[in-house]
């Protein structure tokens, strides 16, 4: 049975990077692909909160929602540093030419 969720964890993960970089293409910023990041992580997080719950009967599975969006809170913390990042990188090459 844990097999089976954290294949769904991984899935999950791999779906919110997969919508937030298309995010990312069509509007090129890279603030607007952590964001939708962070809503994922709450979405994502209910969804296999529900989920565990359904499969596994327990009240206590919906833990198993607040780990899923944990660690997409964490994706997102990241894509928002790496953001920042960019944007120093950015400023610093524009005012040294």
């Amino acid at each position: 049975m844990d097999r089976f969720f954290i294949i769904l964890m991984v899935l999950f993960i791999i779906i919110a990077n997969m919508i937030a970089f298309i995010a990312y293409r069509k509007k090129n910023n890279l603030y607007v692909s952590a964001f939708i990041l962070l809503l994922l992580a709450v979405f994502f997080g209910a969804i296999g909160g529900t989920l565990a719950i359904m499969v596994i009967r327990d009240p206590f599975a919906l833990f198993y929602g607040m780990q899923i969006g944990y660690f997409l809170l964490i994706n997102s913390v990241i894509v928002l540093m790496l953001a920042i990042l960019a944007t120093v990188i950015k400023k610093f090459n524009s005012n040294k030419m």
